[in-house]
Parts: structure tokens; sequence; C-alpha cells
């Protein structure tokens, strides 16, 4: 074992240029860091990231990032062969589960059958019932939502379900057990949906509504073992911050941390990494994903990624020399881009410990994203089942 601890953080969303087969989701041109470098004209100051490589990665350096020379560590792409472009794909597949068969999508509307049981459980009428942006549809129906109680049900390009309310009108708890219900109605086998999203909203009126940090995730179960199970059953500590423990369930994780926002999410990290255990801590990062790329925000987007990185400089300022950080992301959402959904990318891959005894090397186009768990359960002597480690590359040995 070279590191004790091993940190991978999620920048969710971040996306280094279309994949192979963006073609087939219509992602073709889609480049998530190098559109919003484009839009900052030279003005995106990322020098953490930088020195780490991630303009290295890139057959175009992201514009006012330079190519690192040397990058304190090694760098690469990795590639998802998930059926999907969501969180749960990208998460599952890390950790050695990627998702083969495609997850149900309702480009039009939910069948009525799902509508009517959700009706009868909650009491309440369903509106909407169609993709939409999520903050479009609290400005366009959360004032009729505050009047009569009812449920705003719509969907996106990507296998979920999600249900909006205003929390002075349906309180977060019952909200929740809502959901929890929807959850039970698409399992399989007829539909089979990732994540059932609870979407609360607080504002006086349309020009005013904010969606709130209680916004949670009843994902699907893990179809099978994910690495975070193998670690645990290997004697290992496993901790989620942020929306890792919905994504996966709460399995395979030992204890978590809510986040309120990407800052929220690395107080957490700064926090874990005062603590004394031997093992992984999975964070992800969601603001750059929900509050900018589904937004085609790209200057709040950079925003979030220059603020990112200067809490980075703290986390490598404070690593142990048996520390191993990863930092990447489970698809894009290129805010340059057309449309409102994810977008079929590749996704970074940056690798830095203070002990590493080579750097700046290229880990190269990484075929799945499974070789990053695959290198973390090398890394604790535990086998795995998918995905080609790269443990050997980063190694201290």
């Amino acid at each position: 074992m070279s590191y004790k601890r091993v940190f991978v953080i999620v920048m969710d969303s971040v996306g280094t240029g279309a994949a192979h087969d963006a073609d087939k989701f219509d992602d073709l041109g889609s480049d998530t860091l190098g559109h919003v470098g484009e839009f900052y004209k030279g003005d995106l100051k990322l020098p953490n990231l930088g020195k780490m490589g991630i303009s290295n990665l890139r057959d175009t350096p992201i514009e006012g990032v330079p190519v690192a020379d040397p990058a304190i560590g090694d760098y690469g792409k990795m590639e998802e062969i998930s059926a999907g472009k969501d969180s749960m794909d990208g998460h599952w597949e890390m950790m050695g589960l990627p998702v083969t068969k495609p997850l149900s999508t309702f480009p039009n509307r939910f069948p009525q059958e799902i509508v009517d049981k959700l009706e009868k459980f909650s009491g309440r009428k369903v509106i909407v019932n169609k993709p939409y942006s999520g903050t479009e549809v609290i400005h366009d129906y959360g004032e009729r939502q505050m009047k009569t109680g009812e449920l705003i049900l719509y969907t996106s390009g990507d296998s979920v379900m999600q249900i909006a309310a205003h929390e002075d009108v349906i309180p977060v708890k019952e909200l929740y057990k809502i959901c929890e219900y929807a959850r039970t109605l698409v399992n399989g086998p007829e539909y089979t949906v990732g994540r059932i999203i609870a979407r609360p909203y607080v504002g006086p009126d349309k020009d005013h509504f904010t969606r709130t940090a209680n916004r949670h995730d009843f994902s699907l179960k893990p179809i099978g073992k994910t690495d975070m199970d193998r670690l645990r059953e290997a004697g290992y500590d496993v901790i989620g911050v942020g929306k890792i423990n919905d994504i996966f369930s709460g399995q395979g994780i030992d204890r978590g941390y809510h986040n309120e926002s990407n800052m929220d999410g690395m107080d957490h990290v700064d926090d874990v990494m005062k603590q004394d255990f031997t093992g992984f801590c999975f964070t992800n990062l969601v603001d750059f994903d929900a509050m900018y790329g589904h937004r085609r925000n790209p200057k709040g987007f950079g925003q979030a990624l220059m603020d990112f990185d200067k809490r980075l400089g703290t986390v490598l300022k404070e690593m142990k020399p048996d520390d191993l950080l990863m930092i990447t992301a489970d698809h894009g959402n290129d805010p340059g881009f057309r449309g409102t959904d994810h977008t079929r990318e590749n996704v970074p891959l940056l690798v830095y410990s203070p002990s590493m005894k080579k750097s700046n090397q290229s880990l190269g186009l990484r075929k799945t994203f499974s070789d990053l768990g695959a290198t973390i359960l090398e890394n604790f002597n535990v086998d795995s089942v998918r995905g080609t480690s790269f443990y050997k590359e980063i190694s201290n040995d």
C-alpha cells in the first residue's frame, strides 16, 4: 500500500471534450472546459488545476490556463462505457459498476398510470409532466403550485423524475415521502429510472424563486457490488461527501456529509483531511452542474471553477506524504452548448501525491471510468473485477 488515504473529488459535469460516441447523444462539438475558457478570453485563472496538468491532458490547452512544464502530478482522460450520461452512470462506473443497459427516459411524459398512483398516494394533483428546465419550470408554474398545493412533475434527457414544491406549501419531509413512494414505482422491470429528485424551492414569486439545498436524490440501488463495498469488506473506511450517499443509496459508505454548496463540500473535505483513517473519501461537488451547466451559464461556471481552484490550493498544502488525490468528473454539461442537458464528454483525470516518485506523466485515455476504482483497490491490495489499474504508474514504490 503506497497511500493510506485516497481522496477523489468529482467536479460534477466538468467534461473535457466530446467522447468518441458523442454523435450517438447528439453531443458532437461539446467541450465544457474549452468553451468556458473561450468565454473568459484568457481570464480563467486556475493555477492549482493548471499545475496539476488540466491543460496538459487536452489536445488544445484551456484558454488562460497554460500547460504545466512540468506538472506536479500525472494527468489523463477517461471515457465512459455506460449507456447514459447521468451522474449515477458516471459514479457507478468509477466504482466498477458500469450501467450497460439504458435506463428509462421519458422524452414526452411519464405514463398516466404512474401519475395516477402519485396523485392517489399524495392526495395532490400532478401538473406539467414533461421535460423542462428546473429553474424555468418553477418560474412558470411555481406561483400556481403555491396556490393549489399541486406537485410539479418534470424530467430531462436523463433517466430522472423530478418533483418540485414550495417548502412553505409542501413541507420538505412530505415531499421526501412522496419521492420515496415514487421510487418504488420505477425500480423495474417495465420502467427503471436512475434517480427521483426532490426539488424544494422558496421565494415569494416567480421572479424570486430559488431552489434550496434540501434537494435530495432517491437513486436506484446499485444493481451489484461496487468497489466501495469491496473496500469496506476488506476493512477500510469509506467516506462520502456531497451527493455520493444519494447516488449509491448509502450502500458501501461508512459515513456521509451532505453539501449545501461546493464551498460547504470543500469545508467537509478539509474536515476529513484532519481525520486519521485508512481508506477512501469520495466527494461530489454539484454546483458546476446544477447551478451553471444546466442553466447554460459559462460565466458562473468559470467562477465556480476558480473558487474551487482556490480551495484546492489548501488541499494540496495540507496533504500528507501518504495521501493520494485524484480529481475527475462524471460527465459534461457544456454551458456553451445547445440545450440544457448533460453532454457526452471525456472527463479529466488529475493525480497527485507529495510522495509520488514520478510526475508529469500522461496516463493517456483510459477506456473506462472503472480504471479509477481499480487503481484504488490495487493500492489497498483488494481485487477488482473491472477496469485497468494505473497504480503502478502513480505509486511511490
